[in-house]
């Protein structure tokens, strides 16, 4: 959030970070509205700073932030290092801030939702893959989707193709860029061995490089990250679509790793249960683009997510949707201005993707 007010202001990141709390809420009501079964759970989240160097300098930004008035940061609790090993849990956490959060089984959601559109009269094409979509001069005109089982005229198109994008809309090429991660689920023979987290996780080192930790109610653990296994060969990562195999230097990161790292684990027998790799949506500059394509009427874009789609994508969605159902404009949906997709940050030279910035 420091970061974000020293690029932005304390406006622009005052929006971006009250867009991504407004999440909690708003899934949860869904959830309980559509009766979903997804495994949502609500909970709090610690970010907990392995390092002396990190520590200082979240706790500096953490005060900053405090005496800018930031009303987000009211339910973040931050606790100092002589605490924070016993606060939560983490063995050599140096500080430690909580904050409230939720998780679940995003398959289970996106299922039930897409069954429930399928049911009001969604037609729902799968293997059926976009290989040009025509940009029409008059807005009047439809847009001609062609894919490998025909062509489909459209008078509105909407490009939520993440890491794929630049393949139907070159424009995007190095703006979007497809980038590889990995995660894995851990299991314990004996749930009675192993404490029973309630929290989510990232243990961070600093510079960028950090894991993130999901617990499940079946005592498994999902653990991604596994960055700082990855920096020296930008081709098995960067631009790489390649999801059919695990990242080679990756797949043994998480041996130990709730051994190594969390009280109480040392005799848990926790063990990884299975590894893999997915592809996600990098930005040029790290921020999603939303919103009208430039010099494409009547089409739109949500995707390039970096990794950090959970609290943007589904609000980003129902803003679109407000501009192309009811008329709005971009700033009248409350859409954080720094989402917005523009000329001006497709032709920008700037590419800040790196190892540090994978989720």
């Amino acid at each position: 959030m420091a970061n974000n007010i020293e690029k932005y202001g304390l406006e622009a990141a005052a929006e971006m970070s009250n867009f991504e709390i407004a999440h909690i809420q708003a899934i949860k009501n869904l959830v309980e509205k559509e009766n979903i079964d997804c495994d949502f759970t609500l909970t709090r989240s610690f970010d907990v700073f392995m390092s002396e160097a990190f520590a200082k300098k979240s706790k500096d930004g953490f005060e900053s932030l405090v005496e800018k008035g930031l009303t987000s940061i009211n339910d973040v609790q931050f606790t100092p290092a002589k605490l924070a090993k016993r606060v939560s849990g983490v063995k050599g956490a140096k500080g430690c801030a909580s904050f409230t959060a939720a998780h679940l089984w995003p398959y289970k959601f996106i299922m039930h939702l897409l069954a429930s559109t399928v049911s009001k009269g969604l037609n729902l094409q799968t293997h059926t893959p976009v290989t040009h979509v025509s940009s029409p001069s008059d807005a009047g005109e439809p847009c001609l989707v062609s894919t490998t089982r025909g062509n489909i005229k459209a008078k509105k198109v909407i490009f939520a193709s993440n890491g794929y994008t630049a393949g139907v809309l070159p424009e995007y090429t190095e703006k979007i860029v497809p980038c590889r991660g990995t995660c894995c689920r851990i299991v314990t023979p004996d749930l009675e061995k192993a404490p029973y987290l309630t929290n989510s996780y990232v243990l961070g080192q600093g510079g960028g490089i950090y894991d993130y930790l999901i617990p499940r109610a079946d005592g498994s653990i999902i653990v991604g990250g596994a960055k700082a296994t990855m920096g020296k060969d930008r081709s098995i990562w960067y631009n790489n679509m390649d999801d059919s195999e695990v990242i080679e230097p990756a797949k043994d990161y998480f041996k130990t790793y709730m051994q190594d790292h969390f009280l109480g684990w040392e005799d848990s027998g926790a063990y990884v249960e299975k590894v893999w790799t997915g592809v996600m949506g990098y930005t040029s500059d790290l921020q999603p683009h939303i919103g009208s394509i430039p010099g494409r009427p009547n089409q739109y874009i949500l995707a390039g997510f970096n990794g950090h789609g959970m609290p943007i994508i589904f609000l980003a969605a129902k803003g679109i949707a407000e501009m192309i159902k009811n008329g709005k404009t971009y700033e009248q949906t409350g859409l954080p201005r720094v989402y917005r997709t523009s000329e001006e940050r497709l032709q920008s030279i700037v590419n800040k993707i790196n190892v540090s910035s994978l989720d």
